[in-house]
């Protein structure tokens, strides 16, 4: 049944008031890919820090230098640590969020401002930048905080928060301060949730308990001086696009199979618990093709389908640089061709193993061409991926935390993306991390018309309290 604590009787009640706090952070429009923008996300991190001081959070604004943006060099926005709490007999749980967005204009295909809350009232939902990523969790865990102090509730926990803003940006000097905090601010940290991530679909909530890292490549093809006519040159010379396309061609199947040899090696076998969690997820193969827009999954299992995007690495080619792409007829051969690629990863593949792998294999695909042109592969990023034990206490915590707000047991999720900052969290600390939504499914967080349901708002901050009562509740 749903809580019936006195902090969630609040939240209830005075939505209202909360949903005009979030309305006043989604009009701060803090896109921090953007040099013009910088000081609407230090203007939002000073609006963050005054709340949570309001709230009685002791804040410390951290600096973390300066950065090279459009051609200019700018401050980057301060990492906001707050501490609500320093009871040594109670747990101390570490919440993370960001204050930063993607960028967003009317003119992309918006029906609303979109740095202007919008609700439209027969559907209940919230428009606006932010409103679900990753503005609208952040700000769950203030009402919670607010709703104990308004209801002389003691807070059944102690709270350490780490708020970026430069999270859709890259995070830029985030990890290094964590780690440097992690043996001071953080030292006494016994777990972590961050809530930005959202729902597998639209009615079943779920915990999230791993991640897939990433390895992006970049291949690199170059032959003639300058782009030649091939009228004049066609079928004299070695071609760059010709090379990459037999190249690519090597890597991967319309099927998915992955053709880098050595790479299915290194995934961890599929136990029977494991399979047994995603045959009972709350989601259907129709739903995955109406999310893609078309009916393109590569299975029509839906156990087959979860484990394609969770728990097996996939390789995707992105794009080619150097190639003609305008509209009309060019007949050229472009002199230097750059292809992209990238494989998400899974336990136990890491970067550095696929580094490997993809290089040496590459490299003897093409010398197999016969090709007079160079040819070059690299790594230009990579992150490792990411699993938690649904065992420990703190996902026991959210577990139960979730029944009682929605009736139902949460489906457990690995995420095909990867939250980098989820495994500095893990390492640097070495203590659980769960990562327990707030939005939906379908709140198209980078996409036009991002939303927030209004009743995941409100059940949302409900579990995140519900979830701090719960770890006060489940001892080591």
């Amino acid at each position: 049944m749903p809580s019936s604590r006195p902090f969630a009787k609040w939240i209830e009640e005075n939505q209202d008031k909360l949903v005009d706090r979030l309305a006043e952070s989604v009009a701060i429009p803090s896109v921090s890919g953007d040099a013009s923008y910088r000081p609407e996300v230090h203007r939002m991190g000073g609006w963050l820090a005054d709340t949570l001081t309001g709230l009685g959070v002791s804040v410390k604004s951290v600096p973390l230098g300066k950065q090279n943006l459009d051609g200019q060099e700018i401050d980057l926005p301060p990492v906001l640590l707050g501490e609500y709490g320093s009871d040594p007999k109670k747990k101390t749980i570490l919440v993370y969020g960001h204050y930063d967005v993607q960028p967003a204009l009317k003119s992309d295909g918006w029906n609303t401002e979109p740095f202007s809350l919008s609700e439209d009232k027969e559907t209940g939902r919230f428009y606006g930048r932010g409103s679900s990523d990753d503005k609208g969790p952040i700000l769950g865990w203030l009402n919670v905080i607010e709703a104990h102090t308004k209801t002389n509730t003691e807070m059944p926990v102690n709270l350490k928060m780490v708020f970026e803003g430069m999270e859709e940006s890259g995070s830029d000097g985030l990890e290094e301060l964590v780690v440097a905090e992690s043996k001071k601010f953080l030292s006494n940290v016994d777990a972590v949730c961050i809530s930005d991530n959202y729902w597998l679909g639209t009615t079943s909530p779920c915990i999230t308990y791993g991640l897939r890292g990433l390895a992006y490549f970049q291949v690199s093809i170059s032959g003639p001086g300058a782009d030649l006519h091939s009228g004049v040159f066609g079928g004299m010379v070695h071609e760059p696009m010709t090379d990459l396309f037999a190249v690519f061609s090597k890597l991967v199947t319309p099927s998915g199979e992955i053709l880098v040899p050595g790479i299915a090696d290194k995934v961890a076998p599929l136990t029977a618990e494991e399979k047994a969690r995603y045959e009972v997820i709350d989601i259907t193969v129709a739903d995955f093709e109406s999310a893609a827009g078309g009916k393109v999954t590569l299975s029509d299992d839906k156990a087959t389908t979860l484990m394609g995007r969770m728990r097996y690495p996939s390789l995707s080619i992105h794009g080619v640089e150097g190639a003609f792409s305008a509209a009309g007829a060019k007949t050229v051969i472009p002199a230097s061709v750059r292809g992209k690629f990238s494989i998400r990863l899974v336990p136990d593949l890491t970067p550095q193993d696929v580094n490997e792998l993809v290089t040496k294999y590459l490299n003897d695909e093409f010398a197999k061409l016969g090709s007079k042109n160079t040819f070059k592969v690299e790594m230009l990023s990579g992150g490792m991926p990411w699993v938690a034990s649904i065992d420990h206490w703190n996902y026991k915590a959210g577990t139960k935390a979730t029944e009682t707000v929605y009736s139902k047991t949460p489906d457990f999720t690995r995420e095909g993306g990867s939250i980098p900052i989820t495994l500095t969290f893990a390492d640097a600390l070495g203590k659980s991390v769960m990562l327990l939504p707030m939005g939906r499914g379908d709140d198209g967080a980078h996409s036009i018309n991002e939303k927030l349901d209004r009743s995941n708002f409100i059940q949302g901050s409900i579990l995140l309290g519900e979830y701090l009562t719960e770890v006060a509740n489940f001892a080591e």
